[in-house]
């Protein structure tokens, strides 16, 4: 974006019509899917049957489609049938997507029921691969839009649904999926059946199973909330060990400061799938890359139940609504359990991580402009400069206010979808600011600002006084600053590109520290003439 003089203009550039390029179904929402699969230890094709609870939300609707992967060069899924109450109704599959023509045109409000048959081998999204002991597994890998390679859905976090997967598979393994345990089975014939409800609304990609010979433990409760973990059989002690403080502590504390976990249980899976290094956090059941993750990862994973799954982004260009209020709870949960020491020494890492992806990112912002390429949802400045907004935005309106508007934003958005701009609503509703400027300048702008300044002592006038610069490219940013001196923090606020400020002081301070306290996202460097 070229930088204008006006700042009202850039503000209203800045927040227009901007959204990924998935193309919605205004008059379709998906209310719950019912996931049929069988799964065997002969091939990776896998047998489904999905039904799909849709209501119409306006009249006359003829068609509308599932994204579901084409079959090509042996993967991909073939359809069989489709029906409607019992009926076989017409549809076409080709590109990605299953149309399915009404036989009759819906009426507003109307609910119908499709049910699909299909088989064939995932190229993504569910992996048969073994783990580190050589045991073969299944997983789910849906992250950011694979969901439909081997289910028939809407994949896209816009709408969501509540699910339920039916999964029969050989009796040797255990099934690990969203929500609630509802059944188990043996069939008698070598495979068993495993039943899972999610009554709670999710994203199309937060559905998932883990499919493995696994030990199970049920490791009491946090906040109200039913806890497990599920981990190789070979490494119960180590995953054990590993999960059951950081998860508890994560919930505890979440809980108590945003508000109520959002599901019905939760379980922490090892899952040896490939793409698992760190985590993934499914709705109830988050996977991780290794079963001896750090409390950090764990706590993560565990933030995100809140933001990303419960309150979803609408749309791919404000995924930092995930990763960034997860990055920043993480640390928020470290301040709380290890320190202020722990809490800015994440803070600075994460400030070098910022510049570095910058020099090496430079036309990247925190806020995608109309994301068409998946493989770049996650540019990594969403995540600590993501986290570092949120920081700054605590500064800006006061941690009492802070929280109170996490709270409130929770409270409204929880099992649905928010935007960027639905954030700044309630933050500015609670702190009684305009926040526009704040937004626009830390989510829409690069690079981040560079500070360069010098202190000297007016002995005559008992005075500081400070020569500061942004050097940056472009406009100036506007910086609420602190200083520290013996006296205590000093409060100025930066809108040039080049000031001058005076501090009266009674003596000559030893030092005078620019952002004492680690409020600021900049490159800085000051000193003394």
């Amino acid at each position: 974006m070229k930088h204008l003089n006006s700042v009202a203009i850039v503000l209203s550039l800045s927040f227009a019509a901007s959204g990924d390029t998935y193309p919605r179904q205004p008059s379709v929402h998906a209310i719950h899917y019912l996931f049929r699969l069988t799964l065997n230890d002969a091939s990776d094709e896998i047998v489904g049957e999905t039904t799909a609870d849709i209501r119409f939300l306006s009249d006359g609707v003829t068609e509308f489609w599932l994204d579901l992967a084409s079959a090509s060069n042996g993967k991909g899924m073939t359809v069989s049938e489709v029906t409607s109450g019992g009926a076989a109704v017409r549809y076409g599959h080709k590109a990605d997507r299953l149309l399915i023509t009404l036989p009759t045109p819906a009426k507003s409000g109307e609910r119908r029921q499709f049910t699909v048959k299909y088989r064939g081998i995932p190229a993504s999204g569910l992996w048969a691969s073994a783990n580190s002991y050589g045991d073969r597994g299944i997983f789910s890998v849906n992250w950011p839009n694979l969901a439909h390679q081997w289910l028939p859905i809407i994949d896209h976090p816009y709408d969501k649904a509540t699910s339920e997967f039916v999964i029969i598979a050989p009796a040797k393994y255990q099934v690990a999926a969203n929500g609630l345990l509802q059944e188990e089975r043996d069939l008698g014939d070598g495979m068993r059946m495993t039943h899972w409800k999610q009554s709670v609304p999710i994203a199309s990609w937060l559905n998932a199973i883990a499919v493995a010979q696994f030990s199970k433990r049920q490791i009491g409760s946090a906040a109200g909330v039913e806890l497990s973990t599920w981990v190789p059989y070979q490494e119960r002690e180590a995953g054990m060990k590993t999960f059951d403080l950081a998860a508890r502590q994560a919930m505890e504390f979440f809980s108590e400061n945003v508000g109520p976990f959002p599901y019905e249980k939760l379980a922490n899976v090892w899952a040896s799938a490939p793409g698992f290094r760190g985590g993934t956090e499914h709705a109830s059941v988050i996977f991780y890359g290794c079963c001896q993750s750090s409390s950090s990862v764990v706590w993560h994973e565990i933030a995100h139940q809140w933001f990303g799954d419960s309150v979803t982004e609408k749309d791919w260009d404000d995924v930092w609504l995930s990763e960034g209020f997860a990055t920043y709870f993480t640390l928020l949960a470290s301040e709380h359990y290890q320190g202020r020491d722990a809490f800015v020494k994440g803070l600075t890492s994460s400030r070098n991580r910022v510049f570095e992806l910058e020099k090496r990112l430079p036309a990247a912002t925190v806020e995608h402009n109309n994301l068409s390429d998946m493989s770049k949802v996650l540019n990594q400045l969403i995540y600590q400069k993501g986290g570092w907004t949120l920081h700054m935005l605590r500064a800006q309106v006061g941690t009492d206010k802070f929280w109170e508007g996490i709270r409130e934003y929770y409270r409204l958005y929880r099992d649905s979808n928010a935007s960027t701009e639905d954030l700044r609503k309630v933050m500015e509703e609670i702190s009684g600011q305009d926040l526009r400027w704040f937004f626009q300048q830390w989510l829409y702008r690069t690079p981040s600002p560079a500070v360069e300044g010098v202190w000297t002592y007016n002995a005559a006038n008992k005075r500081i006084e400070i020569e500061i610069a942004q050097t940056q490219k472009g406009m100036a940013y506007r910086l609420p600053l602190e200083i520290g001196v013996a006296e205590g923090i000093v409060r100025i606020e930066m809108t040039e590109k080049q000031q001058h400020f005076e501090i009266p002081v009674e003596r000559e301070p030893a030092v005078v520290t620019l952002d004492p306290n680690t409020w600021v996202l900049m490159e800085a460097r000051f000193g003394k003439r």
